[in-house]
């Protein structure tokens, strides 16, 4: 399985700061997304942070492990990477008065062949196009989801309250975090989009959906998807990374023939 990669980031229309970081190492195949949150610029920060060391760490790992690591290693080698990286911004938000209290959601995804693991804490989320039938593939850790699973509140409720960014997990606010990881199958064609609430919050499924089974690019879709959430009103910053999978060629290129490759 191919795959290409897309990430792109707006601070919105209210704010002037971007404490959202999105970025991908696309050697071994891996996409890290989070949103910060906290006083002065610790916001920045924490999800600042959050990227680098993940994407330091694991992708290190990866380029070692090779792109064929069990999916048992594979989510043990993402516990330990954020784990680590929690307690990194954990311990800044402790020794600096100006970093107390920061933390940012966080989603990871590690694409292999025919498979994607997909992590996240807070509500930062990850979407599947699979045709044209959108799918939200990771559940917020939020005031809001745990009310609508206990049925007191309806998803049309939940879309017009005062509480859309009480989140009730996140990175670096304790000294340990549960990262949640599940395994999808990865189809040729399928489109996975990780964002930020600032796009979520922003621009409904459907609109999400139709942006992404458009004939554009994907960093024209890239584009279009941060476009749509200021249309709406950019209340917020909006991050997104991309992928799109497709079926690797098995028809071998002139040189690479000559060569015996």
């Amino acid at each position: 399985m191919n795959y290409e990669f897309c990430i792109r980031t707006d601070p919105g229309l209210a704010r002037e700061n971007n404490e959202d970081s999105v970025t991908f190492d696309e050697p071994v195949r891996l996409g890290i997304l989070a949103d910060g949150m906290g006083g002065y610029n610790a916001g920045e920060i924490a999800s600042g942070m959050a990227t680098t060391f993940i994407k330091s760490e694991l992708g290190r790992w990866l380029s070692q492990a090779g792109r064929h690591a069990n999916t048992r290693e594979v989510r043990r080698a993402m516990e330990i990477c954020v784990d680590n990286a929690n307690r990194s911004i954990f311990n800044a938000a402790n020794s600096n008065p100006h970093y107390s209290g920061m933390g940012t959601t966080l989603v990871v995804g590690v694409f292999q062949d025919g498979r994607v693991l997909i992590g996240h804490i807070g509500d930062s989320r990850c979407y599947r196009l699979r045709g044209n039938e959108i799918t939200q593939v990771t559940k917020d850790h939020s005031l809001l989801q745990e009310q609508m699973d206990a049925g007191l509140i309806t998803p049309e409720q939940a879309a017009t309250s005062s509480n859309k960014n009480l989140v009730t997990r996140a990175l670096g606010v304790e000294d340990a975090v549960l990262l949640e990881v599940n395994e999808h199958r990865v189809e040729p064609g399928d489109i996975y989009m990780m964002c930020s609430d600032g796009l979520s919050d922003m621009v409904d499924d459907e609109g999400i959906a139709k942006i992404l089974a458009g004939d554009a690019t994907l960093e024209q879709k890239a584009a279009q998807l941060i476009d749509a959430a200021n249309a709406n009103g950019g209340r917020d910053n909006i991050s997104v990374f991309v992928a799109q999978a497709s079926l690797a060629s098995k028809k071998r290129g002139l040189i690479s023939r000559m060569l015996g490759k």
